[in-house]
């Protein structure tokens, strides 16, 4: 068997190969998207609170009346430092917001907008929380914009929605 090992055919197998690549689904890509960056949020938010957890990692879960874990509002005040926020308020809000915003994107619910609130949230992280973890926030960037520009896909409830009003 004779092996063509010109450029011609070099560029060929290249171009076959990105053209096959470009069919993967996007709504497979973002199911993916959605499901990593719901995670991220979610497993932030279930460490500043008591009461109530489901780990989806491994599965499990446990139910109470949640609330701010102890060292929550020390972490705001501490570590965090968000300015123009009393500490309780952003406490509040960013607990709230990892539990909501990944709970609407995982359904497919306001993706886009949801993906915009959380992608706010990682540049206050980034501008005024932990600057160095640029590399971090940048991958979540992507996903988050990923989404708000290409939007959930076809298996998300905005999608059922778009088709009723259309």
């Amino acid at each position: 068997m004779h092996l063509n090992h010109s450029p011609n055919a070099l560029v060929r197998l290249t171009q076959q190969l990105v053209d096959t690549l470009s069919h993967l689904p996007h709504s497979l890509t973002a199911l993916l998207a959605r499901f990593s960056i719901a995670a991220v949020f979610w497993q932030s938010g279930q460490t500043k609170i008591q009461g109530f957890a489901i780990n989806l990692v491994d599965g499990t879960f446990e139910l109470g009346m949640p609330s701010l874990a102890p060292f929550t509002l020390a972490l705001f005040a501490d570590e965090y430092q968000v300015p123009l926020l009393p500490v309780e308020l952003a406490a509040y809000m960013a607990t709230v917001a990892e539990h909501l915003f990944p709970i609407l994107i995982l359904l497919g619910l306001a993706t886009r907008f949801s993906s915009l609130a959380l992608l706010g949230m990682t540049l206050v992280i980034q501008v005024f929380v932990y600057p160095g973890a640029y590399a971090t926030h940048g991958v979540w960037a992507a996903v988050l914009l990923w989404l708000i520009s290409r939007g959930p896909g076809v298996l998300a409830i905005d999608h059922l929605i778009a088709r009723r009003f259309q």
